[in-house]
């Protein structure tokens, strides 16, 4: 595959995966009116794929500083593997979850100025954290796919290059993901 095929279909695919993130969020798509019993046990499970990813990468880290390539190409596959994983559960999670807003103590699906005023300023904090995680996480998609497509070819240089920007950024998504989830996980309603 060519360079130029290659970023055509990285895009392609980024921007695939955003606009249907896109469309969970806006509400777009008709929602089922019963929530199916095994959608409460996705978040946890989405917080613990996170979790996973930032060990994982952390580990790969260390691995490839000890220039043990095939464990670090084993890892990194790993971590690849388990993020398209937590992909498709975000997909079906937002899709059959209500919305859950932060500090909606009441669950009633609106944030009563009672409520905005309890949680103060961890709710700015929660937001500004929940938006770069969310930006980074639609930014860092197409990076994290170049890299290993140059990783598995074994084309180092051009893996170095964007590994320098995509491995701190997924590592901060997948961290800031599991720290979301903990910050939200009172507010759920299901």
């Amino acid at each position: 595959m060519s360079d130029k095929s290659l970023f055509k279909t990285v895009i392609g695919i980024s921007l695939v995966v955003f606009l249907v993130v896109v469309l969970l969020n806006e509400k777009v798509l008709p929602r089922p009116q019963v929530v199916p019993s095994f959608v409460a046990y996705l978040p946890p499970l989405n917080a613990t794929i996170n979790a996973t990813c930032a060990l994982l990468l952390l580990l790969s880290l260390w691995f490839i500083k000890k220039k043990n390539i095939a464990m670090h190409k084993k890892i990194n596959l790993t971590a690849f593997v388990l993020s398209a994983l937590f992909f498709v559960s975000y997909i079906v999670a937002h899709y059959f979850m209500p919305d859950v807003k932060f500090g909606d103590m009441n669950h009633n699906g609106i944030l009563e100025s009672s409520e905005k005023e309890l949680v103060g300023k961890v709710r700015t904090f929660y937001l500004l954290m929940l938006s770069t995680h969310i930006v980074l996480a639609a930014l860092v998609l197409p990076a994290i796919m170049l890299s290993f497509y140059f990783g598995l070819k074994n084309e180092v240089v051009k893996h170095k290059k964007i590994v320098r920007y995509s491995y701190p950024a997924w590592l901060y998504v997948a961290i800031t993901g599991v720290l979301v989830y903990f910050m939200i996980k009172p507010y759920y309603s299901f």
